[in-house]
């Protein structure tokens, strides 16, 4: 598809052009930990294509003055240098959310892991080429002699998924029904490292994450394409202390409802702990491949505005952001970190009484500023993961990593 195109970006939706409407399905572009960093290249954003199997579909963009939330983001503070956590996609990237961390597989070598461990080469941040791959994208889709969900020394960076259900992984024979079958590949072992969940229980703040479509997917199954329930995207789900049966699960792996109906009823009436997240089933979450923009992009939207109506409003700050970068070129190289990240940008939006209005933030910042966010305002312990990305982010820029507070202003009169 990218003979008559030009070497350069170019809008899906423009009149000229393809012409295709924000409601369009378009194909799912790579983004994985090790191609990510690949197309990166280093700081210079140059093999987004070359590293990818969608031909010119990583240089396409829309026109986002279309959308319902580009008007919200008008509104308050858009955070212009915020990128993903870590590198790839959504599965590390929502672990990142909840430890700032990347999974362990312990003795993944002699378990039904290993044929899911990637072959990277010596550097540790490319995946080893096959001797029979094509010359150039031009030719055909790049090959890579093993490209797994493991790293070499263990750690899950592309998608696994939870060892509790829901799973895609179904339960074995004769195993307890709340489980997914281990011995399967893919079944990511229990994790036991620390969560910001458990480190704002052991300060008892309240705390939630809301998943959309959660009890009914548990009860009835998924469904295509509605609500194409994202086992991967709960980060919570992998964690032993969230275990099924135990009081932490019960208290806060919540249902959100189907299209998030559950959430929406607690913002109506001001019962949302003081901590809250919330994750759209599939079809709502704007992913390529399977959802749509506009459908996701309204769903946003009007979430905001019943946010903007609750009774809890007042004392409200609400970051909208994305996962990952969904595979797609941007000009803005993140900043040197760590091992696992920061990846490319993504876009964040501030929203809150006290939020700047009409404001763009150009302070650095990652999916880990949320959790330096929540550490800071809770006087928490901080975790491992968040420590390492400040150093590493600091080192590299000069500056500390940003903490949202760049976008707030003292009082909710000021401008």
């Amino acid at each position: 598809m990218s003979a008559h195109l030009p070497n350069q970006p170019f809008r899906v939706d423009d009149p000229q052009g393809f012409n295709r409407p924000l409601s369009t399905l378009t194909h799912d572009l790579w983004h994985r930990y090790y191609q990510n960093q690949m197309q990166i290249n280093g700081g210079r954003n140059d093999m987004f294509v070359a590293w990818g199997d969608s031909g010119a579909m990583p240089m396409s963009y829309w026109d986002g003055t279309q959308m319902e939330m580009w008007q919200v983001a008008r509104r308050y503070t858009l955070a212009d240098h915020f990128f993903m956590g870590a590198f790839g996609g959504s599965f590390l990237n929502h672990q990142w959310l909840a430890c700032a961390c990347a999974p362990s597989y312990p003795h993944a070598d002699t378990s039904p892991a290993h044929p899911v461990i990637s072959v990277a080469d010596p550097s540790g941040r490319s995946l080893s080429v096959a001797p029979n791959s094509p010359r150039s994208a031009l030719d055909g889709i790049p090959k890579f002699v093993r490209d797994g969900n493991l790293t070499p020394d263990f750690h899950a960076v592309n998608t696994m998924q939870p060892p509790y259900q829901p799973s895609e992984n179904a339960p074995a024979a004769g195993q307890d029904a709340r489980f997914a079958d281990p011995m399967q590949a893919t079944t990511l072992p229990p994790q036991t490292i620390p969560t910001m969940g458990d480190r704002l229980s052991a300060k008892g703040i309240t705390w939630a994450w809301y998943a959309s479509a959660w009890q009914d997917v548990l009860a009835h199954g998924n469904h295509y394409p509605t609500p194409d329930f994202q086992y991967h995207h709960q980060p919570y789900n992998y964690f032993r202390n969230y275990a099924p049966g135990t009081q932490a699960r019960q208290a806060h792996l919540r249902d959100g409802g189907l299209a998030g109906v559950r959430f929406i009823d607690d913002i109506d009436h001001g019962t949302l702990p003081q901590v809250s997240f919330y994750k759209p089933q599939g079809n709502l979450n704007e992913h390529s491949g399977y959802a749509d923009i506009q459908s996701g992009d309204h769903h946003i939207a009007d979430l905001i505005a019943h946010l903007e109506k609750s009774p809890q409003w007042p004392h409200m700050l609400v970051v909208v952001t994305y996962d990952e970068n969904g595979g797609l070129w941007d000009h803005v190289a993140p900043p040197a970190g760590d091992r696992w990240g920061p990846g490319s940008r993504i876009p964040a939006i501030i929203i809150s009484p006290y939020a700047r209005r009409g404001y763009v933030d150009h302070t650095v910042q990652d999916t880990t500023s949320i959790l330096k966010f929540l550490t800071e305002r809770f006087h928490l312990r901080a975790l491992k993961g968040l420590v390492d990305r400040e150093h590493a982010i600091q080192a590299s820029t000069g500056q500390p990593l940003g903490d949202l507070t760049s976008a707030l202003l003292l009082t909710q009169g000021q401008q």
